[in-house]
């Protein structure tokens, strides 16, 4: 099957002859405001014991939560990625990212955990 078919799944056949069935492909996720976003700083080990900085709680658009993922790799000077609405920075850098962020206006963030 291939993924044209896979994103019709489910749908077999309509009569209304102004269908369009794009209409359910996208759901645009409006971006909170930074002030609004609740963003929690954890840190957890991954494969092998390595450390990972995760923040969680974005809410907002794909290309947002990229961009803000970039920034934060950069500003720590290492490397991560963006899964599943979640930021993940290489290393303990919980305190580097909770000062840029309270500094970039997202006053609700805070540090998760122990």
């Amino acid at each position: 099957m291939s993924n044209k078919n896979k994103k019709r799944d489910g749908i077999v056949f309509s009569t209304n002859p102004d269908f369009e069935f794009s209409s359910f492909d996208e759901e645009t996720v409006e971006t909170l405001p930074n002030n609004q976003q609740k963003l929690r700083i954890h840190l957890e080990r991954k494969g092998g014991g390595k450390e990972v900085s995760i923040i969680r709680g974005f809410i907002g658009n794909d290309a947002d939560i990229e961009s803000l993922g970039k920034t934060l790799k950069v500003r720590c000077g290492t490397g991560g990625s963006v899964k599943d609405g979640e930021i993940l920075v290489q290393g303990d850098n919980r305190d580097k990212i909770l000062q840029y962020l309270l500094k970039e206006g997202y006053s609700q963030t805070k540090k998760a955990g122990g």
